[in-house]
């Protein structure tokens, strides 16, 4: 089952899971692995330009996401990073030039970017590790959370940055957390699970050394002002639907990515 305030459309076989109510004028929407053209254990939508995937493949799966947007007009301004699990943040905050070399320094490593410029899709790709979109009034954030982004606590440093830049209170942040491998499903070291026993107490295990993301990233959250009942959590895990996520872990590697896109839309198709 969906989380409530998100609804789940398909648009030309890409099926979406986003807040149509557009909150802060920021579109959004966590992607599932359908409508797309790849095929095998890419099949069919996958987004990730870093796999053994043809990479016209993964271009044309990124217009039909755009499409299913309502920015199939703005792939070439289209920010995609390359992740590397790290806390480096991208700000795009002007147009033009500032936008090119925020484009390029999301490609030389980051996992996270603000943007507060309008018709700039930003794209996060996961298969098991969590996206999470930060939305403010005009401005939004999106960051790759996996189990190295929660312990560093990256949803946290991109709220504060999204919250300097954009003028608000982190009070006044939403968050999404997205679709990702569930506490149930996701068994790591005892020595990793002492590390997050001592960053974030109790909540982020579950039975033995079954790690719990979402709780992480909820505390990363909390701790800079975001009230929890501002946080949705997607609570399927990727681990369980194959018909509907990629999965790191279920396909041992060899699998595609989904994504979310983001995207303050202003007079675009």
């Amino acid at each position: 089952m969906v989380a409530p305030e998100l609804v789940r459309s398909t648009i030309d076989g890409v099926t979406l899971l986003g807040d149509p109510n557009r909150p802060g004028g920021v579109t959004f929407a966590f992607m599932e692995r359908t409508g797309g053209v790849s095929d095998g254990c890419f099949s069919s939508l996958n987004l990730g330009d870093n796999t053994d995937d043809d990479p016209l493949r993964v271009a044309e799966n990124r217009r039909r996401a755009l499409a299913s947007l309502g920015a199939g007009s703005l792939y070439p301004r289209l920010v995609s990073l390359k992740q590397v699990h790290g806390t480096n943040i991208v700000v795009v905050k002007d147009d033009g030039k500032g936008l090119e070399h925020a484009k390029a320094a999301a490609r030389d490593g980051a996992d996270g970017v603000v943007c507060l410029v309008p018709n700039v899709p930003v794209l996060i790709c996961t298969a098991d590790c969590a996206a999470v979109v930060l939305v403010a009034d005009g401005a939004f954030a999106v960051v790759h959370s996996g189990w190295k982004g929660c312990l560093s606590r990256i949803a946290g440093k991109a709220a504060r940055i999204l919250a300097s830049e954009s003028g608000c209170n982190t009070s006044a942040i939403r968050a999404y957390v997205g679709p990702h491998i569930g506490v149930d499903d996701y068994e790591v070291s005892s020595d990793l699970a002492a590390q997050f026993a001592s960053e974030f107490g109790d909540r982020a295990l579950g039975k033995g050394n079954h790690l719990n993301l979402a709780a992480t990233i909820v505390a990363s959250l909390e701790d800079v002002g975001v009230p929890t009942a501002n946080v949705v959590c997607v609570p399927e895990s990727t681990f369980q639907y194959e018909e509907r996520y990629f999965s790191f872990r279920r396909q041992q590697g060899s699998c595609g990515r989904m994504g979310v896109l983001a995207c303050i839309l202003k007079d675009s198709d």
